[in-house]
């Protein structure tokens, strides 16, 4: 698996997350390229992790056996119609994009029918406790256990069945970070009224969260369980846990997941 030549179009945060990924996991530096129209990110990718790097897609897709498609959703039709007008044999080559809000149906119109893995990766990717969401088009098992084990060293990898799931994916995984950091935001700024140093009480609130974070994934029980065991009735904590409930928490959750599938379906039809 080692032998295929990987080639990144675009040099942004989520290519930086999987080419980091795959050099620390001990893939080779010498068959990675990434392109990118300006050169201070390629730079800093070569520097980092010693991959090739080149200002032309076009000599990276030839180069290629897996194009890496990185670019922003608005200009995936403007390189994929280019790199195809260019390169028509890219063709039989195995695709992967980390875009949001694109169907296979739109690569398709664009490449032709292509063999093509859909990734919706999180910013915890960025540090290697991620959640990736994956689709496959015409795929191999092979194609799909060389995906898969390029996206491990960024966390946890789930294969869908249906490329509507994506949207679900985009609505637990995708967008979710900023759920929580909403929420621990709310908890740091309690915590200041309540007299403790912004940098402290943001330390608290994180540790707090790695912690939960890290209880229930080492825990055999159900979140509700390990909410239990932290409650008891006429305590402190349960007295914060029925407020959130009086205030309609769950309802909550539910409509801002619900309103982040529908808004990752609007953008289907309108990029």
């Amino acid at each position: 698996m080692n032998d295929n030549m990987v080639a990144f179009i675009g040099a942004g945060n989520m290519a930086r997350c999987v080419i980091a990924a795959m050099v620390k996991s001990g893939y080779p530096a010498s068959n990675i390229i990434a392109s990118n129209r300006t050169e201070p990110k390629l730079k800093a990718l070569a520097a980092d992790y010693g991959i090739q790097t080149t200002l032309d897609n076009l000599t990276a897709v030839q180069k290629a056996d897996v194009i890496v498609l990185a670019v922003k959703p608005q200009m995936m039709g403007d390189v994929c119609g280019q790199l195809i007008e260019q390169a028509p044999e890219i063709k039989e080559k195995l695709f992967v994009t980390v875009a949001a809000g694109l169907p296979v149906s739109r690569y398709e119109s664009w490449l032709g029918e292509v063999r093509l893995v859909r990734s919706m990766p999180n910013t915890p990717s960025l540090v290697g406790l991620g959640v990736t969401g994956l689709f496959p088009s015409r795929c191999s098992n092979y194609e799909k256990a060389f995906v898969d084990a390029m996206f491990k060293g960024t966390g946890m990898t789930v294969w869908l069945d249906n490329e509507a799931e994506i949207d679900h994916v985009i609505a637990v995984t995708g967008s979710s970070p900023a759920y929580f950091f909403y929420f621990m935001q709310a908890m740091q700024q309690e915590a200041e009224a309540l007299g403790f140093a912004p940098e402290q009480a943001k330390k608290m609130v994180a540790q707090t969260a790695l912690g939960a974070a890290t209880m229930a994934l080492e825990s055999e029980h159900s979140f509700a369980e390990l909410r239990a065991q932290v409650t008891s009735k006429g305590g402190t904590t349960h007295e914060a846990v029925t407020s959130f409930a009086s205030a309609g928490l769950e309802q909550m959750v539910s409509q801002a997941m619900q309103a982040a599938i529908r808004r990752a379906r609007e953008m289907a039809q309108t990029l």
